[in-house]
């Protein structure tokens, strides 16, 4: 099994081309384990990681309902935002700078066989990282991702996530809110739950910016612990 992890920051990038890229990888990883099936090939796959902002972007999951973006499509285009209907779970989701984007593109065999193992071990590794804040997150029973003050009238969202996954391969991921414009938010219902707000780590912290760079070492050390992997930077896509 090959439990180390190759880091890509990529930046600032479009998220139709990431989303490419995701399947590229992908299916490199599907490719090896069917020629190792076939042919009793041996080969090991790889497990990439990678961690990225987009320009403003809504995306709706295959179970999604449409109906909860609420603005038209030309509204998107005067605000300079994209939309796309992607093949992920979950519902709608927003994506723009100031958060960290992650898509783990892992082959789970390489560490356990269990979707929602994998789920919750992606939740904390974001509480952990939030903990290193001195802000305590916590999961929301029956809805996936990461939460403030879960059953107060103040609950409220920082990390979405949503998976994809084919032969215990993985695609899609997290998205934690760090320095996120919070009004792109109201264009939407944040993953199709109504009467739940949406927050940032700099609203929390009361800070007008939060560096990302330290919040992505953060989370790769803690995705590291949780998952006992090797991490190794790649300078470029």
């Amino acid at each position: 099994m090959n439990k180390n992890l190759l880091v890509e920051d990529l930046g600032r990038k479009d998220y139709k081309e990431t989303w490419d890229y995701q399947e590229t990888l992908f299916q490199e990883i599907l490719d090896i384990k069917i020629k190792n099936r076939r042919e009793d090939a041996g080969l090991q796959t790889p497990n990439h990681f990678l961690l990225v902002e987009h320009p403003h972007v809504y995306t709706l999951g295959k179970s999604g309902d449409f109906e909860n973006l609420l603005v038209s499509e030309e509204y998107l285009k005067k605000i300079g935002a994209s939309f796309y209907k992607i093949n992920r779970g979950g519902d709608i989701t927003y994506h723009g700078p100031g958060q960290i984007v992650g898509y783990p593109i892992l082959d789970l065999e390489n560490f356990f066989t269990d979707i929602h193992k994998y789920l919750r071990l992606l939740e904390e590794m974001v509480i952990l990282t939030l903990a290193e804040y001195n802000i305590k997150a916590e999961r929301s029973p029956g809805e996936t991702g990461v939460w403030l003050d879960v059953g107060t009238p103040f609950a409220r969202k920082i990390c979405a996530m949503g998976v994809r996954a084919s032969r215990w391969v993985t695609m899609h991921g997290f998205a934690l809110n760090v320095n996120a414009d919070l009004g792109y938010f109201d264009n939407m219902i944040p993953c199709g739950i109504r009467g739940k707000a949406v927050t940032s780590l700099n609203v929390e912290l009361g800070k007008p910016q939060i560096d990302l760079a330290e919040v992505k070492q953060k989370l790769l050390k803690h995705f590291a612990q949780l998952f006992e992997a090797g991490i190794q930077q790649k300078t470029e896509a």
